[in-house]
Parts: C-alpha cells; sequence; structure tokens
C-alpha cells in the first residue's frame, strides 16, 4: 500500500545476494523507472541496469517517483547496449507477454523464481530483463535470455506496466526464499556457471567462423539461424569450463580447415 510500512525480515541482508539483479531495456519513461526502483526496495532487490533510456540519464521524474527507492537509482548502472548490462550474469530470464519463435523455456513467475533460486544458491548470479514500455522485448534481446517468463493473466488485457512487472516478479522471487529459513547457500560446482559476457563472446566467434565458412546460406536468415543456435547453447546451462572447451573445438576445427586447404 502507497504511504505504508510494511514488516520486514531481518534476514533482508543475507537475501540480497541471492535476488536477481534487474535489467531494464529502453525504458521509455522516467517515471516508469522511478516506479520500478520502488518495487525493487519493496521486494529487497537492490541491482538496476538501465539501457539506453529514451529520455536520457539520471531523470528527475524517475527520483520524483522512485520514493524511498532512491538510493537504487543512486547506483544504477547505465549502459549502451544490453550485452554489456548482461555480462556478468549467468542467469537470465526475460519477461514476455508474447510467445516467440524460439526453442527457449517458458516459465511461470512462481516457476522462474524457483530456478533462480537454485541457481543463485549455487553460487550464480541472476537477472531479471524487462522491455520497454511500448513494444516490449525483440527477439534479439530475448535471445540473450536463458528462458522466458509469461505470467498467465486475462488473455483478453495481459500487459502490465513496467513497475507492476518488476513488483509481480520480485515479490516471487522474495517469496521463494522467503521459504527457507535462514537461505542456505550450496556447494559451490566444480566450474562455475558461464557469464553472459563469454557466452556472448563465444556466439560471435563462433558466428565469425560459421559465415567464413559458408553455413548461412542466405544473409537474411543469419541472425535467425544465429539466435536458434544461442537458443540451443542456452539450453545446456553452459559453464565456464563448457565455454573454454567449445573455444577449443572451434580453434581445432579452424586449425584442420587450414591444414586441409
Amino acid at each position: 500500500m502507497a504511504g505504508t510500512d510494511m514488516t520486514t525480515s531481518a534476514r533482508d541482508g543475507d537475501w540480497a545476494r541471492l535476488l536477481p539483479a534487474v535489467i531494464l531495456m529502453e525504458p521509455q519513461m522516467g517515471e516508469n523507472i522511478g516506479a520500478s526502483a520502488r518495487a525493487m526496495k519493496n521486494c529487497g532487490l537492490e541491482c538496476m541496469h538501465i539501457v539506453n533510456p529514451r529520455d536520457g540519464w539520471p531523470n528527475p521524474a524517475a527520483e520524483a517517483m522512485a520514493s524511498g527507492g532512491s538510493d537504487i537509482l543512486d547506483h544504477a548502472g547505465l549502459h549502451q547496449t544490453l550485452n554489456e548490462a548482461a555480462a556478468p550474469y549467468t542467469m537470465i530470464g526475460a519477461t514476455t507477454a508474447r510467445k516467440r519463435g524460439m526453442t527457449k523455456p517458458a516459465l511461470t513467475p512462481d516457476e522462474a523464481a524457483r530456478r533462480m533460486a537454485e541457481h543463485a544458491r549455487s553460487g550464480g548470479k541472476t537477472a531479471l530483463l524487462f522491455g520497454p514500455e511500448r513494444a516490449g522485448l525483440n527477439n534479439d534481446a530475448v535471445a540473450v535470455a536463458d528462458f522466458i517468463i509469461t505470467v498467465p493473466l486475462n488473455p483478453a488485457f495481459a500487459s502490465l506496466n513496467l513497475g507492476q512487472a518488476v513488483l509481480l516478479m520480485g515479490w516471487a522471487c522474495r517469496r521463494e526464499l522467503m521459504a527457507d529459513a535462514p537461505p542456505v547457500m550450496a556447494e559451490p560446482p566444480e566450474s562455475p556457471p558461464a557469464a553472459a559476457g563469454e557466452k556472448a563472446y563465444l556466439f560471435t566467434t563462433l558466428e565469425k567462423h560459421l559465415s567464413e565458412g559458408g553455413f548461412f546460406t542466405s544473409p537474411d536468415m543469419q541472425p535467425v539461424v544465429m539466435r536458434n543456435i544461442m537458443a540451443l547453447f542456452q539450453r545446456a546451462d553452459l559453464t565456464e569450463q563448457d565455454v573454454r572447451t567449445l573455444h577449443g573445438i572451434i580453434k581445432s576445427l579452424r586449425r584442420s580447415g587450414d591444414a586441409q586447404a
């Protein structure tokens, strides 16, 4: 409720490291950025990234709307590209109301929160990706994510404003952690999950060599085929070791091709 202080848990400091970051992709209105910061504060989320905001940054309208969440705006990261904002994160969920022509898992908020909490407890870094108010995320942005999050709302009116979407997902993630007392960190895996930046470099390298080898039969189809390839690897939950191995495979294949030329 607006203007009402709600009881918070003393364990929020422990939860902060397990809760996801929020990435706002090309947000349009400062008021919506501020509402998102306030929603994050309600749910204990602390880290915001803003990618190419339409009205520039900082934005006085965001400050006015954030209320008690202005500290989140003060520490928000400003980025020119989504790849830059997503680089540190090893699991990203993209919120969208539309079905996509990509083979990606489509999860409810509760399912996504459960998966992200498990990943964070294992030492991973998670993030929620939200699109512009008018049109939402495009296919290239969704391709960066590991899965899609859809909310089973009224099909005749399934659109949420940005602040509502952040609050809904923030609460789902907070509620998942509230089920455990206290939150327990699992043993870290032998090889940590690969960060988005590492995967982006792998995909760029792979696309370059595939293009040079004539894999893409049509330039017009190259982006679509590449998104499908990225989705294939995203489903594998790549670790840092997996990425190093794939780079080694690419180099070996290149050497083999050069030797036969």
